[in-house]
């Protein structure tokens, strides 16, 4: 589990193809300080394994099934990425529950620069914008963010000037790809809630009440008066 606070600006140092899968070495003095075969490191937002670490960098296997879902297959020597090390029990949760699990990857769309920071709109994969909700939170390349603006095409965010020079957001332009992760919250709600959360017309269950020709519910008949 992680909570969007990105630890350090790494680099991806080489790219191995493994035929449908993926190896990454990258370079990160700071999270790599303590990590060991086995240990969790988040990349763009991905939770990925420790596979071995030396001089600062550290080598991680990477599966089809996210280099799909995810835009690290798109990564080349040279990419700069977001890192962070899981939170420790009992730590600081400064961001949110974040686990690492992308969700889709969205589109910068267009960006707005100020001196007080920058906005960027960013447009979502079909089904993701019923998560968001304005002012909550959500992941963009392992950032913890707060939502301004949520439809269900697409959502902005504003960025003070710590978040641009600190991550990869401060160079990304309309075009580029982002990793994104909705609440968790709101996944575990609509599974709860089943069809219902997502406006699917339930049928009756034993027991009902049966509606009225006037919109309400059919009484039962009581006692004989």
């Amino acid at each position: 589990m992680f909570t969007g606070i990105v630890e350090e600006l790494g680099e991806v140092v080489a790219v191995e193809d493994l035929g449908g899968s993926a190896r990454l070495r990258l370079r990160g003095p700071r999270v790599t300080a303590d990590a060991r075969h086995g240990d969790s490191i988040a990349v763009n937002g991905v939770c990925l394994t420790v596979v071995e670490t030396r001089d600062g960098e550290f080598t991680a296997d990477v599966i089809a099934e996210t280099l799909e879902r995810s835009s690290l297959g798109a990564l080349t020597a040279g990419s700069p990425v977001n890192l962070e090390r899981p939170m420790a029990l009992g730590g600081r949760l400064d961001g949110h529950l974040v686990q690492g699990h992308v969700d889709g990857t969205g589109t910068v769309t267009a960006r707005h620069d100020a001196d007080s920071g920058t906005d960027l709109t960013i447009g979502l994969p079909e089904g993701l914008g019923r998560y968001l909700v304005e002012k909550g939170s959500i992941t963009v390349d392992g950032i913890s963010l707060t939502v301004v603006e949520a439809t269900d095409a697409y959502f902005t965010v504003s960025l003070i000037p710590t978040t641009l020079a600190l991550t990869t957001l401060g160079t990304k332009q309309p075009g580029d790809p982002v990793n994104l992760e909705v609440d968790v919250l709101a996944k575990y709600v609509e599974r709860l809630l089943g069809p219902t959360a997502r406006g699917v017309p339930q049928p009756p269950r034993p027991g009902d009440a049966a509606p009225s020709r006037q919109g309400g519910t059919a009484r039962q008949s009581g006692a004989a008066r």
